[in-house]
């Protein structure tokens, strides 16, 4: 899949600058695809040629003009038609930091535990923004009030997808780390 579906997906939303595109994508996507800045302008680049998606320039004071991006009827049509059709192939994990706990054995265990630990504090931090988006969108809701009446719940249920991916992230650090010290003195 490329970015293309993302960037369509994310101006669901309304209509949005490439800044605030990338502001998005570091709070609502960045669990499943992110991007960076100058990927996103880049892709907005080509959707626009594409006629998926128009943009109309606003003048500013003081600052340069910003480009306002919108979906057009053919950018939901071919986003309703992704998203209907089934994934080419499933899910595949590439994690540098994997292959570092598959080659530990050896290695300095300090070393190793300091990565794992590096680990858990950034999925803690994920998982922490992943639930203040969550309360926001809430807004003083239950769960169950929300999904009920929300216009749209996918970007609700995608960030279920995160929350649960950074809280299983940190399980299993804390259980490494537990190993890990289990086995010290076989280091």
């Amino acid at each position: 899949m490329s970015l293309k579906y993302a960037v369509l997906a994310a101006l669901l939303e309304g209509e949005a600058s490439g800044y605030e595109l990338s502001k998005v994508f570091d709070v609502s996507l960045a669990n499943f695809w992110p991007a960076t800045p100058q990927q996103l302008y880049r892709e907005l680049e080509r959707l626009a040629q594409d006629g998926l998606i128009e943009a109309r320039v606003v003048q500013q004071e003081r600052r340069p003009n910003k480009r306002l991006f919108t979906l057009t009827e053919s950018g939901r049509r071919e986003l309703g038609a992704f998203a209907v059709e089934p994934p080419r192939r499933p899910a595949a994990l590439r994690d540098e930091f994997l292959i570092k706990i598959q080659a530990m054995d050896g290695t300095d265990p300090e070393a190793t535990r300091a990565l794992v630990e590096e680990r858990m504090s950034w999925a803690r931090g994920k998982l922490a923004r992943y639930e203040r988006v969550r309360d926001r969108l809430l807004d003083g809701r239950t769960e169950e009030e929300y999904l009920a009446r929300a216009e749209r719940i996918g970007p609700y249920l995608t960030l279920m997808g995160g929350i649960a991916f950074e809280a299983d992230n940190v399980r299993w650090c804390e259980r490494v780390l537990v190993i890990l010290k289990r086995r010290a003195p076989l280091g």
